[in-house]
């Protein structure tokens, strides 16, 4: 890594190139850092085709993902799937087979000769901005990228299923923010049926509408095939003061819901079906808590089927968002490469509703939406209000100059007047863009640095498929949190002797039924114990409470002894389950011989009160130095992305607070320091009026002498006198100068010394908190018996089928 990336690699700045110097138009050494804190307020990247816009937002999205901020981009033109093209070792061999090789035809070249050539450029342009193999290694450590193709099986398939599950907080949900979600869901699905539903006329949006709201206030998911079952059969016999039937007789619903089943039919559409579930959670972070940056391309679908995804991701991410606690971090990003006809300044599609709300909203929650465009006329005013960020390259027409200039004209104290707009917007060339951002002085000019990634342009479904088929997503397929469920091999026990009659307890002996699984019959019953238990784990020290229910079946224990609850193994059932009678036609072993139960129960309820209170801990991490803990519930996965969310909050403090103690010193030196330039000149000019004094009485001395004037007169004895004294004079102003000079050298020095201690700082502040967030321990709550309830301790007769003269329990 070269010395440059100490200080451009630090945690909240993103590289993004290099500024253009204003008057000679020649690219400066210093990087363009960009603060990511400052994407929250959003982005917006106009230029048109060549202009480098691929390459920027490409760079800034690499940036992110080494800042450990994950990303969901939507890739419309099918070219973002080359965030995966990296390559640590640069080698021809590794870039061979996503050439192109019409490319290497054009240029007379072999497919290999043209691989070769195109690493040696690569290895060549990261070099030119001070980025090697090491920095792509780095990159491709940070996070895990992951290309989907919904509706499609050439890359990660995605399921939408949970699109149409109940919102968590739909309860809590503003009735307006419900009705939008719902709006929008059901025009993106109408959309793909082909029908344009207006949502205050449509009898099929108002009836899916009213389906989806219903579900939702009660807690229910749908799903394709529930919908359509509630399209024949709603559960309400009004809408609105019409009848049911009036308002959508019977036979017109059937055949809307011949239309939704013929799409779920459809061959094509089995691929929406399949894959990983659409939730934000788990296509952000992977279940270790790793960043994910998710690309989902949907250049091969038709129009219909784009506004219906993206429609349905971005009311996924606002209800995702809405569950988050607030930040003024950057937490994740949302990108989108082609905006137009999703945001369109008259038209209303499903997706612009989403996006108005995300950029009025998403900052609260750290959410930053990046867009992209070759034209500003496919926003929309109101979006544009709401954007911070602009990136402006190249433009095609001056109808999108003058809607660019329209909006950064008077955009703040500081920025450039509109004839110095509509300059600066003129003479861009390729890869060069002028930075507008709200949260700095004023518009900046910069060429966007080489691209880590291989910008091989759009990938082809083969390339796809070779991308992601030997890929294996970290916790792909499995719930957030959730292990994989072991494959349970039932207790075989010899089968006994049957007991036709139920055994009769004695009294003061709890007894109860496990359920019989669906589609079994006719069971052989046989006693174990069952304990239920709530323990409550309490530190108020810390301020931290967790609650467990435990329920164990323990073997029947044999002769006399002890029940031991170490054997005793949990079983996923609630005591609601539980039932109070056997099912028609089982049968019974019989009751083992242990003596007394009533008191042998007594006994054993006391001992497993004894063992809970021994034995169960709450596992809870903790951060010592952060004093932040992991909630009851909570995985290491979601602790670890809290905490560093945490700790990014507290960088970006400590951050700010650095840079304006040392930035009140640089301040005070950059005006010493133009004082003492002043000063230099001021000397200069002293020195020179001088030195120009004396040698024209010298001249004028020899002139006279010339002249015929006697060579020792009094005039000319007094005019040398004059000269020597203006010489001597002189020579004190240049001592003057050179002082000047070592003073204002000296000023540069400390400057100099002053800003490289700044940046060491910011260094340490990054590796110390880095450290702090490494610092992370499990630690275990411990209850007292006091918080021990002790629910129930019965005989469990647990439901079994005979195999082979052998009991199989169900449990």
């Amino acid at each position: 890594m070269s010395a440059m990336a100490d200080v451009y690699e630090k945690l909240g700045a993103f590289y993004l190139g290099r500024p253009l110097d204003p008057d000679s138009g020649e690219t400066l050494a210093a990087p363009l850092l960009y603060d990511s804190k400052d994407l929250v307020t959003h982005a917006m990247c106009v230029g048109m085709t060549g202009s480098g816009k691929t390459g920027l937002c490409i760079s800034l999205l690499e940036e992110a993902a080494i800042d450990g901020i994950p990303a969901l981009i939507l890739d419309v033109k099918g070219d973002l799937g080359n965030l995966l093209l990296t390559f640590p070792e640069l080698r021809g061999r590794d870039f061979r087979p996503w050439i192109n090789e019409e490319d290497a035809a054009r240029k007379g070249l072999t497919a290999e000769q043209y691989a070769h050539a195109q690493a040696e450029l690569w290895k060549n342009g990261l070099g030119e901005w001070d980025q090697d193999g090491d920095r792509i290694a780095r990159l491709r450590a940070a996070a895990e990228f992951a290309i989907y193709t919904p509706g499609s099986e050439a890359g990660l398939p995605i399921s939408i299923l949970s699109s149409f599950r109940a919102p968590a907080d739909a309860a809590e949900l503003d009735a307006d923010l419900l009705q939008e979600r719902v709006g929008t869901t059901v025009s993106s699905l109408l959309g793909l049926l082909g029908i344009d539903a207006d949502p205050l006329r449509s009898r099929e949006h108002i009836l899916l509408a009213n389906l989806l709201t219903n579900a939702w206030k009660e807690g229910r998911d749908l799903d394709m095939s529930s919908l359509i079952q509630g399209i024949q059969e709603p559960p309400f016999d009004r809408v609105g003061v019409l009848s049911l039937d009036s308002f959508y007789p019977a036979k017109d619903r059937f055949e809307l819901a011949m239309a939704v089943n013929n799409l779920l039919a459809a061959p094509g559409f089995q691929s929406w079906m399949k894959g990983d579930s659409l939730e934000i959670d788990r296509l952000l972070y992977t279940p270790s808590g790793k960043p994910r940056v998710a690309i989902f391309t949907i250049s091969h679908l038709d129009d219909a089927e784009r506004m219906f995804f993206v429609s349905l991701l971005l009311n996924q991410v606002l209800g995702w968002m809405r569950s988050r606690s607030g930040t003024t971090s950057l937490r994740a990003l949302v990108y989108m490469d082609e905006i137009f006809g999703y945001l369109p300044p008259v038209a209303n599609p499903p997706s612009k509703r989403p996006l108005l709300t995300m950029l009025k909203q998403a900052r609260a929650f750290g959410v930053g939406l990046v867009l992209a465009t070759q034209n500003p006329v496919d926003l929309d005013y109101k979006a544009l209000s709401n954007i911070g960020t602009w990136f402006l390259g190249r433009l095609q027409t001056e109808r999108d100059k003058k809607r660019v200039l329209d909006g950064l004209e008077g955009a703040g104290e500081g920025a450039l007047s509109r004839r110095e707009l509509e300059r600066a917007l003129s003479d861009l060339g390729k890869r060069v863009f002028l930075l507008h951002n709200v949260h700095e002085d004023g518009p900046v000019k910069f060429k966007v640095r080489w691209a880590m990634s291989y910008l091989r342009g759009p990938l082809t479904r083969n390339q796809i498929q070779e991308l992601t088929a030997g890929q294996e997503l970290e916790g792909a397929g499995a719930e957030p949190g959730e292990a994989a469920a072991p494959i349970a091999t039932p207790e075989a026990v010899a089968a006994e002797p049957e007991e036709l009659s139920r055994p009769l307890l004695p009294p003061g002996v709890e007894e109860v039924f496990l359920p019989l699984p669906p589609g079994e019959a006719d069971p052989v019953y046989r006693a174990q114990i069952l304990g239920a238990a709530k323990v409550h784990f309490v530190d108020s020290r810390k301020g931290l409470e967790a609650a467990e229910e435990l329920c164990l079946l323990a073997p029947w224990p044999t002769g006399v002894g002890g029940l031991d609850w170490s054997e005793a193994r949990p079983v996923e059932i609630s005591l609601d389950d539980l039932e109070p009678e056997p099912t028609e036609g089982g049968r019974f072993t019989p009751l083992p011989e242990s003596g007394p139960l009533a008191r042998r129960f007594t006994t054993w309820k006391k001992a497993w009160k004894d063992s809970i209170y021994r034995t169960r801990r709450f596992p809870l991490r903790q951060n010592k130095t952060l004093e932040l803990y992991s909630r009851p519930g909570e995985s290491e996965r979601d602790f670890k992305i809290r905490l560093a969310e945490v700790a990014r909050e507290k960088r970006d403090r400590e951050s700010a607070a650095l840079r304006e103690k040392l930035g009140r010193k640089l301040d005070t030196l950059l005006e010493r320091i133009r004082r003492a330039e002043q000063k230099v000149e001021k000397e200069k000019e002293q020195a020179q009026s001088q030195k120009l004094r004396a040698v024209m009485t010298v001249g004028s001395t020899l002139l006279g002498a010339l002249l015929g004037r006697k060579t020792f007169s009094s005039t000319n004895m007094r005019r040398a006198g004059t000269a020597v004294r203006g010489f001597g004079r002189a020579s004190k102003e240049r001592q003057d100068v050179e002082r000047a000079e070592d003073d204002l050298q000296a000023l540069l020095e400390q400057h100099e010394e002053l800003e490289a201690e700044l940046q060491a700082a910011l260094v340490n502040l990054a590796t110390e908190i880095e450290a702090e967030v490494a610092d992370t321990t499990t630690f275990e709550l411990k209850p007292r018996k006091t918080d021990i309830d002790i629910r129930l301790v019965a005989v469990a007769w647990v439901p079994c089928r005979e195999e082979g003269g052998f009991l199989q329990p169900f449990f």
